[in-house]
């Protein structure tokens, strides 16, 4: 039964992995956050993959958070068992030498809106409502909520939204830059996120991992040091075969054809 708690599709170097629990809303439980690590681990050590999608079975949810029939009776040792894996999966995606798309179809709330901060962008159904309400279960975001989320919205705005736990449409997290664009229907999210990822799965590979982990490095060294990274990873894709090609396109007014190397 865990295969079927997630679905992995793969074509045209796009990964897709569904949560698969429409029943209740695609919340996470331990056996599909063991399935998913194990789908991206999948999407990442595939060679033929060049961009992955996270979303959610259905038109009502992306993630509508953790199962929370998994606190019952856990104390401050106890819990760990349960939130680890969710933030081993958050980590994964951040340090994924591929882009990770998150298609938020539904509710993204809790654990659910923390994996799609995790995620490197994000594209929301008009119907969307995301938040982070834990703290009407008397605690708090415990996979990267208090952290991702100031850093991609500020301080106040995180503030408000964590400490009253309140959800807001996928219209105002689209203004406040939780969310980087909104469509008027799934089927049209869906779409969307599709177009992106086949534009992205024909970058070069090289390029938009050192890309990736450059910006990551914004939220973690000095200005000084980050210029440095950038420098030397810039650097580095002077050393690829995709550089010469893609420059050699540029010249010859063609299209690039890149082999990711």
């Amino acid at each position: 039964m865990t295969e079927d708690l997630v679905i992995y599709d793969a074509k045209d170097a796009i990964a897709t992995i569904t949560i698969n629990r429409q029943e209740r809303y695609n919340a996470l439980n331990i056996d599909v956050k063991k399935k998913l690590l194990e789908l991206l681990k999948r999407a990442h050590e595939d060679p033929s993959i060049r961009v992955v999608i996270l979303t959610g079975i259905g038109e009502k949810a992306f993630i509508s958070g953790a199962d929370v029939t998994d606190f019952v009776g856990r104390n401050s040792k106890t819990i760990r068992e349960v939130v680890d894996p969710s933030r081993e999966i958050a980590q994964y995606m951040v340090s994924m030498k591929k882009p990770v798309i998150c298609a938020v179809n539904g509710y993204a709330l809790g654990g659910g809106c923390e994996l799609a901060l995790a995620c490197d962008i994000r594209y929301a159904s008009v119907n969307a409502k995301l938040g982070l309400p834990e703290i009407n279960l008397g605690t708090l975001p415990g996979n990267g909520g208090t952290v991702r989320l100031a850093r991609l919205v500020g301080l106040g705005i995180a503030k408000e939204l964590i400490l009253t736990g309140d959800l807001i449409t996928a219209e105002e997290a689209l203004r406040i830059g939780l969310v980087d664009k909104v469509f008027s229907s799934v089927d049209e999210l869906k779409a969307g996120v599709l177009e992106l990822a086949k534009k992205l799965s024909q970058k070069p590979g090289v390029a938009l991992d050192l890309a990736k982990q450059s910006i990551q490095k914004a939220w973690q060294l000095p200005l000084d040091e980050h210029l440095a990274f950038e420098l030397e990873v810039f650097c580095q894709t002077f050393d690829t075969d995709d550089k010469e090609e893609g420059v050699a396109a540029f010249l010859e007014k063609r299209k690039p054809e890149f082999k990711h190397k």
